[in-house]
């Protein structure tokens, strides 16, 4: 199994586009999948890792043979070190209270990551939680903790990363309830399932 510094997202219109759009990508170059499969409404989601090269020969190939019925892409060569684990396992508590919280939602996958990265990079927060997909109508969000002004700077930069066309809705909380996490089923794992 190969993993490296690089992710890559495919999100297209058609699922028997889709499979044939993962044969492509992986018989193109030694890259991982780590998740490929249909969600709502009727698209089919990719994700992939390897090495920075790798991913982008196996988006290449896969864009290819997409013929027009791809939605979002992201090649993402140095992905935030957080980014990763939260695609591939659920949500956890926060092991502190939260000072603040900022939450983007975005119309797909794609965009999710590409401002969630864009957001870790620009400010000192931490990731709360990653949702991609399954049971949103084919959406992402993401929530970030921490001081008021990074996460308003944080929230900022993600935005900025994404077309305005992406953008569902973004909100900041400043000093939420204790509760929180548990109210919305922020850390309940048959809330989180992605893909």
């Amino acid at each position: 199994m190969t993993s490296g510094p690089a992710l890559g997202i495919l999100e297209l219109s058609s699922i028997a586009r889709g499979i044939v759009a993962v044969d492509a990508l992986v018989k193109r170059a030694e890259v991982s999948v780590l998740s490929a499969g249909p969600t709502t409404p009727g698209k089919y989601v990719i994700v992939f890792a390897g090495g920075e090269a790798e991913v982008h020969e196996s988006i290449c190939a896969a864009i290819e043979v997409a013929d027009g019925m791809v939605i979002d892409s992201l090649e993402l060569p140095s992905p935030d070190p957080s980014i990763l684990p939260a695609i591939i396992a659920e949500s956890t508590p926060p092991d502190s209270p939260i000072e603040s919280l900022g939450v983007l939602e975005l119309t797909g996958v794609a965009a999710a990551v590409r401002s969630l990265d864009a957001a870790l990079k620009a400010a000192n927060v931490r990731l709360v939680h990653l949702h991609l997909a399954r049971g949103i109508g084919g959406k992402g969000y993401w929530l970030v903790s921490g001081a008021l002004h990074d996460v308003e700077a944080a929230i900022e930069h993600g935005d900025a990363a994404c077309l305005p066309v992406h953008r569902v809705g973004r909100e900041i909380v400043p000093r939420p309830h204790a509760d929180i996490g548990d109210r919305i089923d922020l850390f309940n794992p048959a809330q989180s399932r992605r893909f």
